[in-house]
């Protein structure tokens, strides 16, 4: 059977830049249900550990949708498909990767660098009360974060590193509405410390991956900075330049080699 990644991003232009940085010419289109389509590649890399044999590697790319309800649904009927569609027992993927670009907090990660979650948060997902903020956990029931093993976390950082591209590594937070006030900025700040950057599809990502037991991590590029919106202050094409270079550099064997043991 081949390492089977699948890699999530919210729109075509996401999937576009991924795709390109990992070399997926030719690809396989598959439709699913609901009008999706997963874009797959299946080749053969070396070995990550050294030796003989190469490593079959199986990469589904899906845009799934902006927003964590969207991109849960989607990412749960690729996960569903593979479980019916594919051979033998576990899981239907060894990893899956939410890509995309994102706003970051300017101390943490500047517009044009690359952000790896180390957590990934549902920032909104509680309740206001007189007293602050109180996340879903604190009422009682559910959760609002999903911790990334530190073995995925390194070792992307140190491809990343090793190629020269600006990256931070902390919690991404996912948000139903994209901060435009450094008041809300501030806030989940101070609600969420060490937070690096903020998108919109992370936790929906992320839960679905959770449901079947695989491991996820989240990549972005930061397109431009978490506060006051200012349109003319956006780099959307640097950073999905720079979220190509990140997958240029990642390739596919360092995701296999991010396989849990």
């Amino acid at each position: 059977m081949p390492h089977r990644i699948l890699i999530v991003t919210a729109v075509a232009a996401e999937a576009d830049s991924v795709t390109a940085g990992l070399g997926l010419d030719g690809p396989e289109l598959l439709p699913l249900p609901g009008g999706l389509v997963l874009c797959r590649h299946t080749d053969s890399v070396p070995r990550p550990a050294g030796g003989d044999a190469p490593v079959d590697v199986q990469v589904d790319v899906l845009v799934g949708g902006v927003g964590p309800a969207a991109v849960a649904a989607s990412t749960g009927t690729a996960l569903a498909y593979a479980s019916l569609t594919g051979s033998g027992a576990g899981s239907p993927y060894d990893l899956i990767v939410s890509a995309g670009i994102a706003g970051g907090f300017p101390s943490r990660a500047p517009v044009g660098s690359v952000v790896v979650s180390a957590s990934i948060v549902a920032a909104d997902l509680g309740a206001e009360t007189p007293d602050g903020y109180l996340a879903v956990e604190e009422l009682g029931f559910g959760r609002s974060a999903h911790p990334v093993p530190e073995a995925l976390t390194g070792r992307i950082a140190a491809v990343l590193g090793a190629g020269g591209l600006p990256h931070t590594v902390g919690p991404v937070l996912t948000v139903s509405t994209v901060t435009g006030t450094a008041r809300r900025a501030a806030a989940l700040a101070e609600r969420r410390p060490g937070a690096v950057a903020e998108a919109m599809e992370g936790f929906g990502v992320a839960e679905a991956a959770a449901a079947y037991g695989v491991p996820v991590v989240e990549i972005r590029a930061v397109s431009n900075a978490v506060g006051l919106r200012d349109r003319t202050a956006w780099r959307i094409g640097e950073a999905l330049e720079s979220l190509g270079h990140a997958f240029r550099l990642l390739g596919k064997t360092v995701f296999v080699e991010l396989e849990p043991s």
